[in-house]
């Protein structure tokens, strides 16, 4: 047997104990002066205490009708300011976002406080991962993606395109920092999955660099690796700009190349016409247009 009596039969007794007569509570709840006296009926049956004296065609509310009616008045007054609030606050939108756990660190995060005061009723769910997301499968609405824009099936908005910078801590090789591109060359480098190639060229280095050593899948480890002074990397401006601007790592050379790939941001078809995507598609592309060249 459930400890709760029906709501109605409850409305009816606290209508009725607080107006003092069945017909203003019919009245006041719009139904009939008998479904008043079946529903009082009901809740005096089921907690087994009569909580009104008949007298006559009129009812009194007994002492124990009395207290249970400021209880029953309390507990419904909680249940209508609950539901009053819960109309009136903005739900969340939850956003599931999809990025490369080197892109969401050091360019994404430090972003997302701005994301998060201006639409603070817009809940982000971040999927860092080195595999290429199937959007569909894992319910993500947008991608952070690099490459040429033409994934099938899916919408593409172009983001920026970004360069490879050359870098190291500030204390690498004891402070004593290679000054040329036959310095860097010759000096003890970390590898990611970038080739070093066309860097070489536009250094006019006529031996390609070639990986021996560290070498790391995930820019993350690159870039520590690097902090804590064990090598030289070829990074991305996005993933170093801001660790430069701190004093963090410090770039080696103007010698530059262009990413090969751009960043887009992807949604399925017809996904960007969420409300909540279009928001965050318009912030990035203004988060990106305010960065340019700077960290």
């Amino acid at each position: 047997m459930s400890d709760y009596p029906p709501i109605a039969s409850l409305r009816s007794f606290e209508a009725v104990a607080r107006l003092g007569s069945v017909t203003q509570a019919a009245k006041e709840l719009h139904v009939t002066h008998s479904a008043i006296s079946q529903q009082i009926k009901v809740l005096e049956d089921f907690i087994g205490v009569k909580l009104f004296l008949r007298q006559g065609r009129g009812v009194h509310i007994n002492e124990e009708g009395r207290l249970y009616a400021l209880h029953v008045r309390n507990a419904l007054g909680q249940i209508a300011d609950a539901t009053r609030l819960l109309q009136v606050k903005p739900r969340l939108a939850e956003l599931t976002l999809a990025v490369v756990p080197s892109f969401g660190t050091h360019w994404l995060l430090p972003r997302l406080e701005h994301f998060h005061r201006q639409y603070p009723h817009i809940q982000l769910r971040i999927l860092a991962s080195l595999t290429v997301t199937n959007m569909q499968q894992e319910s993500v609405d947008i991608a952070i993606r690099m490459g040429k824009g033409d994934w099938e099936g899916l919408e593409s908005h172009f983001l920026f395109e970004d360069q490879q910078w050359v870098v190291s801590a500030p204390n690498f090789n004891g402070g004593c920092l290679p000054q040329t591109a036959q310095d860097i060359a010759n000096s003890r480098i970390i590898f990611s999955m970038e080739s070093w190639k066309a860097w070489c060229v536009e250094a006019g280095l006529t031996r390609h660099i070639t990986p021996s050593g560290l070498c790391f899948n995930d820019s993350n480890m690159v870039l520590e690796a690097v902090r804590l002074g064990q090598g030289i990397a070829l990074e991305r401006r996005s993933l170093v700009a801001g660790a430069i601007a701190r004093g963090e790592l410090v770039q080696l050379t103007e010698h530059v190349v262009p990413y090969p790939w751009p960043y887009w941001l992807v949604t399925p078809k017809g996904g960007e016409k969420k409300p909540e995507v279009e928001t965050f598609i318009q912030w990035i592309k203004g988060e990106a247009a305010a960065w340019g060249g700077k960290p």
